[in-house]
């Protein structure tokens, strides 16, 4: 398991497919708050986006846009459309029998997919909400995995055939992950963050060797062994790159998994402190309490009337 692969797992980060538009000219539409992050990308002509307190923004074909916050955003056509739409107002459009949202006037000419993300309610936090407000990637036209998608996308868009909706529903996935690829290759940001560990090899081999078995009695010696540095190197370069200890992680990993296990299982707390690395339901509930505020037994049945 590599580190990216194992912070999507360990938050169950999931992609929802959302509205597949296919837009003329003379547009606008409203996107609402989502509840996790927003994402959008063009596979054909051009849209305008203009996200809650922050400048619009043009995107063209082979572009992306993800909002990790999900705030509230205008899409149109033109700037003069995007002046135009608000909470408020949004011009209408007709829902298509393959579930294709057509707006404006004349042949459609822009393609876009629209998606958002949910993570895990269970997980302490969302490392997407490391990423800046808004996220743009321009499309590169050298073959990479972000434009490879984005033209699959395009073909299921323009093109629609039995299933494409499952198709595009597997590809949002996809392009989360190839989204990230392309923005970690591009190293714009240097904030400490699980996504800015991804990029200091040390640190990221270390967390992924814990996210594979964060039940391990892992030591610091066998955590530095594994990453091929000393232990002072590792606990030197950890905390520089995620804000916090090697051991912290793995406590944090640990009791994000136990959450999980507390609401979608019925096992005891023994077994659920086994399994995560705890050497009895004793030491497990006093670390769980201390971290979430509430012990596991609270926290089973809380968790299950939310959810």
């Amino acid at each position: 398991m590599d580190a990216l692969t194992g912070l999507i797992d360990a938050q169950q980060v999931r992609g929802v497919l959302g509205a597949r538009i296919a837009a003329g000219d003379d547009w606008g539409w409203w996107s609402a708050q989502q509840s996790g992050a927003a994402f959008h990308a063009v596979t054909s002509g051009t849209v305008w986006i203009a996200p809650e307190g922050s400048d619009r923004l043009q995107l063209r074909a082979g572009d992306v846009l993800l909002l990790p916050g999900g705030r509230g955003h205008a899409l149109a056509s033109d700037p003069e459309a995007l002046a135009r739409t608000t909470p408020e107002h949004s011009d209408g459009y007709t829902l298509a029998a393959d579930g294709t949202v057509r707006m404006g006037y004349g042949q459609a000419h822009t393609h876009i997919l629209c998606a958002h993300y949910t993570h895990d309610s269970t997980a302490s936090g969302s490392f997407l909400a490391a990423l800046p407000d808004a996220v743009l990637l321009r499309g590169q036209g050298d073959g990479g995995g972000l434009a490879e998608t984005i033209r699959l996308v395009g073909r299921e868009l323009t093109s629609p055939r039995p299933g494409s909706q499952v198709v595009l529903a597997r590809l949002v996935d996809v392009l989360l992950v190839q989204a990230l690829r392309d923005w970690l290759e591009r190293g714009v940001d240097s904030a400490v963050s699980p996504l800015h560990a991804l990029r200091d090899p040390v640190v990221s081999s270390v967390m992924a060797v814990i996210d594979a078995e964060p039940g391990r009695p892992w030591t610091a010696t066998e955590l530095a062994h594994a990453a091929g540095v000393s232990r002072a190197t590792l606990a030197r370069r950890f905390p520089a790159a995620l804000g916090e200890t090697p051991a912290s992680y793995l406590t944090r990993r640990r009791l994000d998994l136990s959450a999980r296990r507390l609401r979608d299982s019925d096992d005891s707390l023994e077994q659920i402190a086994q399994e995560v690395g705890y050497t009895s339901a004793y030491a497990f509930s006093r670390a769980f309490r201390r971290a979430r505020g509430v012990p596991p037994g609270r926290f089973r049945k809380t968790s299950r009337t939310a959810s």
